[in-house]
């Protein structure tokens, strides 16, 4: 059994053909794939309106048999508002979006997701050290990767994020995927995987600094409770869950020590929200946002401390909110934007869900919660939507995690100057 590794650009094992090959050199960008007039205006696959998700693949490339998709939150999100709530209509729009454009790539909110299957075929000069019959998952965005469904996702039945389906996606030499661990659940391995740039980036930040008090805006949810975990991993010396309503407190109280204080508030609500965590122990020194929904962006900046540093993983993130917010406030942050990649992202990720029971059974809660949910027309997700009260409850649970040792993050000790991560989904 090989051990889940993340397979990165300048990987040199290679590995043996199992598929159809064109003899055409293919970019390493995807540059290749893009059509159109934007190919040749050299537009990138993941800004390109459409891309060619043909089969035939290039000697440096990889193609993957597909068996679940997993659809950003924020994508998601808009998906279903947009349709009622109505599986059918979900469906048929995620179907058309895949058909016209060739990958998935929401025109609305711009995110995508990821996604998990087998490996079918390899390029003789693919540089990523997959073997055909790897069971793999991507660590890009479907917004960059090539994709075609072949079985109409008649499977899924449009109601939640995760879609069992039959197709074959395209990996570029400049990709990142990773072999799937033997040792968890397929669901709740993709789970971890797509969003495990945000406790790799958190981790980093938080290592930087001497004890800081860490919030983290949608600390319930799989981001935010990765995260958690990570800054308690990395030195934190009070964690403060910023949380909607009592549903999802209780959730997080739930999960032990993940965090020091639970905060409810509604996180689209800036005063409120610096107010809530002053009260919790704060202000903070890092604040971290895993809320999928817009305008979360003053309550974040007002919320930590001068000379403090702002993560946004969220999708629903206005740079422009953000950056003027944080100006009109006299704000000095540091913000950094989550782009889902950090040296080792994965190996952290799924070694917090293996050794911290807590952030585990949040997970698995979760998933459990999410199969179960039936939501009829007229009906949308209702996670991080409703109104809060606000108030703190205090958890004091003793738990210590094993820590990870300084060399398995490239670069994680080296404070504010990433400016990678990764949100609930891509």
């Amino acid at each position: 059994m090989r051990e889940l590794h993340p397979v990165r650009p300048g990987a040199t094992t290679q590995a043996d053909p199992g598929g159809p090959v064109t003899g055409a050199s293919g970019s390493p960008l995807g540059l290749h794939r893009v059509t159109g007039p934007e190919r040749d205006a050299g537009v990138l696959p993941q800004a390109a309106w459409r891309l060619d998700a043909s089969p035939e693949i290039a000697p440096d490339e990889v193609r993957i048999r597909v068996q679940r998709l997993n659809l950003d939150a924020a994508s998601y999100r808009q998906l279903s508002r947009e349709h009622g709530g109505d599986g059918d209509a979900i469906r048929a729009a995620v179907r058309e979006i895949i058909a016209s454009r060739g990958k998935m790539h929401n025109p609305v909110t711009g995110s995508g997701g990821m996604l998990t299957g087998v490996v079918e075929a390899v390029g003789p000069r693919s540089p990523l050290g997959l073997r055909p019959g790897d069971r793999v998952a991507t660590l890009v965005s479907l917004t960059l990767t090539p994709l075609a469904i072949h079985d109409g996702l008649a499977r899924w039945d449009g109601l939640s994020e995760q879609v069992p389906c039959d197709g074959h996606a395209i990996v570029f030499a400049r990709s990142i995927a990773a072999v799937l661990p033997d040792d968890l659940p397929v669901p709740l391995s993709l789970a971890v995987l797509d969003v495990c740039g945000a406790p790799a980036l958190t981790w980093r930040v938080v290592r930087g600094r001497s004890a800081p008090v860490v919030a983290v805006l949608g600390a319930s949810g799989k981001s935010g409770s990765l995260s958690a975990a990570a800054a308690r991993e990395a030195g934190a010396s009070r964690i403060i869950g910023v949380v909607p309503d009592e549903k999802e407190a209780a959730l997080l109280r739930g999960a032990g020590p993940l965090a020091d204080a639970v905060v409810i508030a509604d996180a689209r609500h800036p005063v409120a929200v610096a107010a809530a965590v002053a009260a919790a122990g704060g202000p903070a020194d890092v604040t971290v946002v895993c809320v999928d929904v817009p305008g979360c962006e003053g309550g974040a900046i007002l919320a930590t401390a001068a000379g403090g540093t702002v993560i946004f993983f969220s999708m629903a993130t206005s740079f422009s909110a953000a950056a003027l917010g944080a100006e009109g406030l006299a704000a000095d942050v540091t913000m950094l934007i989550g782009n889902g990649y950090v040296p080792g992202h994965a190996e952290l990720a799924l070694g917090l869900i293996r050794t911290n029971p807590f952030v585990r059974s949040l997970f698995e809660k979760r998933l459990e919660a999410e199969s179960a949910e039936t939501p009829g027309p007229g009906t949308t997700p209702r996670f991080h939507e409703t109104p809060a009260t606000n108030g703190v409850v205090e958890t004091k649970v003793p738990y210590t995690t094993p820590r990870f040792r300084d060399h398995e993050m490239d670069g994680a000790g080296g404070g504010e100057g990433g400016t990678a991560g990764g949100g609930d989904g891509r």
